[in-house]
C-alpha cells in the first residue's frame, strides 16, 4: 500500500461515534437508514483493503456525510471536532486509497473531499472562482437524462466511450456576487 497503512482484522462499525456538532443533514446525505447503510459500505470497503473501520473513521464519514458539500481540511477539523488533525489526514489517505473520499482541487489554496459518488450519489458542484466555496447540486432527473444524452453524443462524435461524468459550474457565489455590487 502506498501510506504504509498497518492491516489489522475489518470490525462493525463502533457504537456512539457521532460527530458531536451536526450541522443540517444535505437533502442526498443518508436518512437514518441510508446512515447505516452508508457505514455498512464504508466498513466493507475499508475491510477490502484489511482496515478497521474506528470511531474517528466513523465521525469523519459522518461529518463529510452531513456537510452537504466538499470540506477543506480546516472545515472537516471543525466538523468532526474530536478527530485529531493528524488522524484527519491519516483517514482521508486511507479513504482515498480505499475509493471512499473524492479529492477536488479547489479555485483558492484548499482541496476539497468529498465522499465518493458510489456512497452519495451522483451529484454536480457550484464552484466559487473568488472565495473558492463548493456547493453539490443535484439536477433533477430529467435534466440529467439529457445532459447524459448531449455529453454520450458529443463523446461518440470523437470516438470517446463515456463512462461517467462531472460537472462543476465555476462563477460568483452569492456572497462574492454581493460584495462585488
Amino acid at each position: 500500500m502506498a501510506t504504509g497503512l498497518r492491516r489489522t482484522g475489518a470490525t462493525g462499525p463502533s457504537n456512539g461515534a457521532d460527530s458531536g456538532r451536526r450541522r443540517g443533514r444535505h437533502p442526498s446525505s443518508p436518512a437514518p437508514d441510508r446512515a447505516t447503510a452508508l457505514h455498512v459500505a464504508v466498513n466493507t470497503a475499508l475491510a477490502g483493503h484489511g482496515i478497521r473501520y474506528t470511531a474517528h473513521r466513523r465521525r469523519l464519514v459522518t461529518a463529510l456525510s452531513d456537510a452537504g458539500q466538499p470540506l477543506t481540511i480546516p472545515q472537516l477539523v471543525d466538523a468532526a471536532s474530536t478527530v485529531p488533525l493528524s488522524s484527519v489526514y491519516r483517514n482521508l489517505a486511507i479513504f482515498d486509497e480505499a475509493g471512499i473520499v473524492h479529492r477536488m482541487p479547489g479555485t483558492d489554496d484548499f482541496a476539497r473531499y468529498e465522499l465518493a459518488e458510489e456512497l452519495m450519489g451522483h451529484h454536480h458542484h457550484l464552484v466559487c472562482s473568488n472565495c473558492g466555496a463548493v456547493e453539490d447540486v443535484v439536477l433533477p432527473a430529467e435534466a440529467e437524462q439529457d445532459l447524459e444524452d448531449v455529453l454520450r453524443s458529443i463523446a461518440r462524435e470523437r470516438g470517446f466511450t463515456l463512462a461517467s461524468h462531472r460537472l462543476d459550474l465555476v462563477g460568483d457565489c452569492g456572497n462574492c456576487d454581493a460584495r462585488s455590487a
